[in-house]
């Protein structure tokens, strides 16, 4: 019976996801990013919300697996992406350009012409590439490298950001820092929540912050 429910309600959840966009239910939230050693604004992060008529505001922790699941992913994500980059040119044309960063499923990496879909949201919106940040999965990149690694390069001819999500738990492997064209690292927060009071979890953080800077990367 549980299972019964289960289903049927992720089966709502798809009919209503197919007509969130049109509707103009899906919003995006912007989560600052701060520099620690001057304590400013270096970014936000994109963070996709849904509130529905009926169902009021709906987790994604619940909707999200849904959408990737059924496929619905791909054009929530293109949604997203032109949406940030609206947002970006909207924070430029304002004489604030702010970097914003977009999260990536693995299906959306792998199925959704990612590149295409990049290109043409910045040209229509001509939104400066180098103000987009890609956030990919370690999963994303690990189930196909070679494939990956070609997205990668002309995602990073295009002048976007990548950076790598939740690093330090997964797939994680030193071999694809030096593998894919990465330009950020983002800590697992599964590390960083006691960084402040447990000394194992403040080592290894300190470690991979100091791995990532000796790559010349950025860290999160």
């Amino acid at each position: 019976p549980d299972l019964d429910t289960r289903m049927r309600e992720n089966l709502l959840l798809q009919t209503y996801l197919r007509r969130a966009v049109e509707k103009g239910q899906l919003k995006l939230h912007y989560q600052p990013q701060i520099e620690i050693s001057s304590n400013r604004i270096s970014g936000v992060e994109a963070l996709l919300r849904w509130t529905h008529d009926e169902l009021g505001d709906v987790s994604p922790a619940r909707f999200i697996p849904v959408a990737e699941a059924s496929g619905l992913i791909v054009p929530i994500g293109s949604w997203v992406i032109n949406t940030a980059c609206s947002q970006i040119r909207a924070w430029q044309d304002a004489g604030m350009p702010t970097k914003v960063a977009v999260n990536l499923s693995a299906h959306q990496f792998r199925y959704g012409c990612l590149v295409d879909v990049v290109k043409t949201a910045l040209s229509a919106s001509g939104a400066a590439s180098s103000l987009l940040e890609l956030e990919l999965t370690e999963s994303a990149l690990m189930d196909d490298p070679k494939a990956a690694a070609q997205v990668l390069g002309e995602l990073e001819s295009l002048g976007v950001t990548i950076a790598i999500d939740d690093f330090g738990t997964g797939y994680s492997s030193l071999a694809y820092l030096k593998m894919f064209s990465l330009h950020k690292l983002k800590i697992d927060r599964s590390f960083v929540k006691d960084v402040a009071h447990d000394p194992e979890d403040a080592a290894i953080v300190g470690g991979l912050v100091s791995l990532a800077h000796s790559l010349g990367m950025r860290v999160v």
